[in-house]
């Protein structure tokens, strides 16, 4: 008799030993779609052989560590965008130099502020820079 292995290494692993795949499909996941899977899935173990509490909790451990970890990332996104504002603002008529998105050099004073996408771009001398693209101010 020959069996065949299985390969598993194109997957990811995240930190908590989830697939990067399965941590994804968790994101829509709402805390009432994992007590109808918990309950569907206690509903149709094999009698003989059910289930230890010790996976029930690991899984639900895993879950509430993803549902943390969105948590987190959405908190600390804002945070990048409230200082990413204070920052550009605060650059508003102060002379900066810099790049533009060509790798040019700019120099100039800060004439307006935008975001799109969270990220800052500065208006110099009419032309447009990114806020990471700043390498020096003046007042």
């Amino acid at each position: 008799m020959s069996t065949s292995g299985v390969n598993n290494s194109s997957s990811s692993s995240t930190a908590s030993g989830v697939s990067a795949a399965a941590a994804s499909a968790f994101t829509s996941m709402t805390p009432e779609d994992f007590i109808k899977m918990l309950v569907a899935q206690l509903q149709n173990q094999d009698p003989t052989q059910p289930v230890d509490n010790s996976e029930i909790l690991q899984q639900v451990s895993q879950i509430e560590a993803i549902t943390t970890d969105q948590q987190l990332n959405t908190t600390l996104t804002s945070v990048l965008l409230g200082q990413n504002v204070a920052t550009a603002s605060a650059l508003l008529s102060k002379t900066v130099t810099g790049a533009d998105a060509s790798g040019n050099a700019v120099s100039g004073t800060v004439s307006s502020v935008s975001f799109s996408g969270g990220a800052a771009t500065l208006t110099v001398n009419g032309q447009t820079i990114a806020l990471s693209s700043v390498t020096g101010v003046q007042p």
